[in-house]
C-alpha cells in the first residue's frame, strides 16, 4: 500500500517513490567536500566545509539524464525533496544502495540536509535522480 506523501514534498515520480513502505528520496547533486569544516563546542566558530559539485556525464550522448562515476571515499548528496513543516522522519540507505558499496548514515531529522554517503570498493556509479534513501516514518 502506498505511503502517505503528505510529508514529503517535491517528489520527482510520486508512484514510483511510495511504491514499497516509506517514501524513497532522489539524489540531485552529489558534491565533493574539498574544504574542512569547523565544528567547536558553542558554536560560535561553526564553519561550512568547502564543496563542489562531482562532475556527471552522459553515458549516451541521447541519454536525458548524467551520471556521478564515484570513487571509493566520502560525499555529500543533496536530494530532490523536501519534509513539509513540523515532520520528523528517520532516513535510512536503500538496500540498492547499500547492495552495490555504498552507505549513509540512518538518522531521525526535521528537515533534509546534504547527508554523507560513503563509496566502498571499486566505486559507483549514480544516475541524477536515483532513489538513494527511504523515509520510514513520521
Amino acid at each position: 500500500m502506498p505511503a502517505d506523501a503528505d510529508y514529503v514534498t517535491d517528489l520527482v515520480h510520486e508512484p514510483t517513490q511510495t511504491d514499497s513502505p516509506g517514501i524513497d528520496l532522489t539524489v540531485a547533486e552529489v558534491y565533493d567536500v574539498i574544504e574542512p569544516g569547523r565544528v567547536d563546542f558553542g558554536g560560535g566558530e561553526l564553519e561550512p566545509a568547502g564543496l563542489t559539485p562531482h562532475k556527471r556525464h552522459k553515458r549516451d550522448s541521447d541519454d536525458d539524464y548524467e551520471w556521478w562515476r564515484l570513487r571509493e571515499g566520502q560525499y555529500l548528496i543533496e536530494y530532490n525533496e523536501s519534509l513539509a513543516d513540523g515532520v520528523t522522519a528517520t532516513l535510512q540507505p536503500r538496500t540498492e544502495v547499500v547492495e552495490r558499496g555504498g552507505s549513509h548514515p540512518t538518522l531521525t531529522v526535521e528537515s533534509l540536509p546534504r547527508i554523507p554517503l560513503s563509496v566502498g570498493g571499486a566505486g559507483l556509479l549514480l544516475k541524477e535522480n536515483a532513489r538513494v534513501s527511504t523515509v520510514l516514518d513520521r
